[in-house]
């Protein structure tokens, strides 16, 4: 069965935003939610299962500034991996240029909860990680985009949106805040994740209805800077959602089976130079 999936994905197919939690790191203290464990080898696995090839392993915010885990994992998972760090303001040049080399390609914006990089922040750091041709990966309520929109249209380096724009109350295409998310996206230089409906839908799954309708609008508009993204291993849900459903949801957002196909592999070699 796992070659029959293996077999239906395309060559790279890609999950764009995953997690490692690793007992052998230590997390910080005092975390609102307890993450499961899940190492790189119980990721392994579902790659296969599912028939991924590529993943992008996103520092949790449960490690800080600490990214040992996640360049850990990007090692175990060898040339197929990429990562998106979370640094400090005052990190050297030669510190961004190591993480480079270990094959690390953006920084994490955490806008939900007590963020380790703050608003103020983001400006002056898109500005030093054009020069190295990394992105912004930010993830926000977006209903409050309307009160950002201006300084995420500056950002001179690009800017990957989680999770649907992740509206923390669902919106619909009517919105105000889902307009400012589009017009933000037709900048050029800006990505959005098609993942984690589970996270914000109140209509539940398995269609995530109040969710889909978006994820199948950015499809529509924007196919080329489409992700598709697992958000594994799912920290704060019990019982976790399935992975496969939630990328078998991928076939209702994009039915076409060449944007899937961009979504899946595409999209993010252009993105993460794979």
């Amino acid at each position: 069965m796992a070659d029959e999936i293996k077999n239906s994905m395309p060559a790279g197919a890609c999950d764009c935003h995953m997690h490692v939690y690793d007992a052998r790191f230590a997390l910080l203290p005092n975390l609102p939610v307890t993450p499961p464990d899940a190492p790189a080898s119980k990721y392994i696995a579902l790659q296969r299962e599912l028939g991924l090839e590529r993943v992008v392993v996103v520092q949790p915010i449960g490690y800080g500034f600490d990214n040992s885990c996640t360049l850990d994992a990007m090692t175990q998972f060898g040339k197929s991996a990429r990562g998106i760090c979370i640094i400090r303001p005052d990190a050297t040049d030669e510190a961004i240029e190591a993480l480079h080399a270990r094959g690390v390609r953006g920084v994490r914006f955490m806008m939900i909860g007590n963020p380790h990089l703050t608003w103020e922040m983001l400006e002056p750091m898109a500005a030093r990680l054009v020069n190295f041709g990394w992105m912004i990966n930010l993830q926000l309520d977006g209903r409050l985009l309307p009160q950002h929109e201006a300084m995420l249209m500056r950002l001179p380096c690009t800017l990957v949106i989680d999770h649907n724009g992740k509206f923390l109350e669902p919106v619909t295409t009517d919105d105000a805040a889902f307009h400012s998310l589009l017009r933000v996206l037709e900048k050029g230089n800006v990505w959005i994740k098609l993942s984690a409906p589970y996270e914000t839908s109140k209509a539940g799954p398995p269609g995530y209805d109040d969710v889909s309708v978006l994820a199948r609008e950015f499809v529509r508009r924007f196919p080329e800077r489409c992700l598709w993204a697992s958000n594994w291993p799912h920290p704060g849900r019990n019982p976790a959602p399935s992975d496969r459903a939630l990328l078998d949801l991928l076939d209702t957002w994009a039915p076409d089976s060449r944007v899937r196909n961009r979504i899946l592999a595409d999209n993010p070699k252009a993105l993460y130079g794979f």
